[in-house]
């Protein structure tokens, strides 16, 4: 069994930043991807980032490039989602995902990926 933490949400203002981080532990696959993906209220799963935590090859939703970015940790097993210039509509639930991914690509539908974090709110105020 994988579990998923998610930590580094809380209430921003209009053009805040924040860190979230997503720590993996339990019997993890390898070579193991962490996706980020978000939920706002009344609103579809979209996907945000992915990581590979072997790889680092890392992939942002495009309409949040320069804003978003994902890193991997020291620390295995860790990825990061820095958020900058948030901005209200970036206010959601946001949750990591995990996924064995032996592809050169990542996956960007949630329904790839078995393991997930109990999520964490970022809400963004003008």
């Amino acid at each position: 069994q994988v579990l998923l933490v998610e930590a580094g949400g809380g209430p921003v203002q209009t053009g805040d930043s924040l860190r979230l981080s997503c720590t993996a532990s339990g019997r993890i696959g390898s070579p193991y991807s962490i996706a980020w993906f978000r939920q706002a209220l009344g609103k579809a799963r979209e996907f945000v980032a992915a990581i590979g935590l072997e790889n680092d090859l890392r992939y942002v939703r495009h309409s949040l490039k320069g804003r978003f970015s994902i890193s991997r940790g020291d620390a295995a097993l860790t990825a990061y989602l820095q958020m900058n210039n948030l901005q209200p509509e970036d206010t959601a639930a946001y949750y990591c995902a995990g996924v064995v991914n032996n592809q050169a690509y990542p996956y960007t539908e949630a329904s790839t990926y078995p393991d997930w974090g109990q999520g964490t709110q970022v809400t963004v105020s003008s």
